[in-house]
């Protein structure tokens, strides 16, 4: 399984923000099949025994077209989301994405008519400093 170009320096953010990366990838087994996100993670938080769980996919949009691109995600993500709703629904998806992609595509109409209904939740990472910029939930 090839890891996103992205991969190293989302799991750094997210290390860098306290959350313990649990998995790498993060299997989700579904009837006879499994499929893998990118990262699992936990956060311990001080009034919480169990913790913050979530799973994140990394994309990168570097194809020829960030339309592609973006309705692969889509897919990736609803797949995930709904495979997790059954499995284990305590933890929380995300998409990771760079602040360059962020800036550059996210704010177009063809991917805000689909975020408008807050199903997909986004990380939005700094590739360079490689820190967390922006939780959109």
């Amino acid at each position: 399984m090839a890891k996103d170009i992205y991969h190293n320096n989302v799991r750094t953010a997210l290390e860098k923000d306290g959350w313990i990366i649990t998995d790498d990838p993060l299997t989700l087994q579904f009837g006879s099949r499994g499929v893998f996100v990118d990262l699992g993670a936990k956060k311990l938080l001080a009034t919480e025994r169990e913790g913050q769980t979530i799973a994140v996919e990394i994309k990168s949009f570097v194809g020829k077209s960030p339309v592609k691109d973006w309705e692969n995600a889509i897919g990736q993500f609803t797949l995930y989301l709904k495979i997790l709703s059954r499995i284990d629904p305590n933890r929380t998806l995300y998409l990771a994405i760079t602040e360059e992609i962020y800036v550059s595509f996210f704010a177009e109409d063809i991917v805000q008519v689909v975020l408008a209904d807050g199903i997909i939740k986004i990380i939005v990472v700094d590739s360079i400093q490689e820190v967390i910029t922006r939780w959109i939930n």
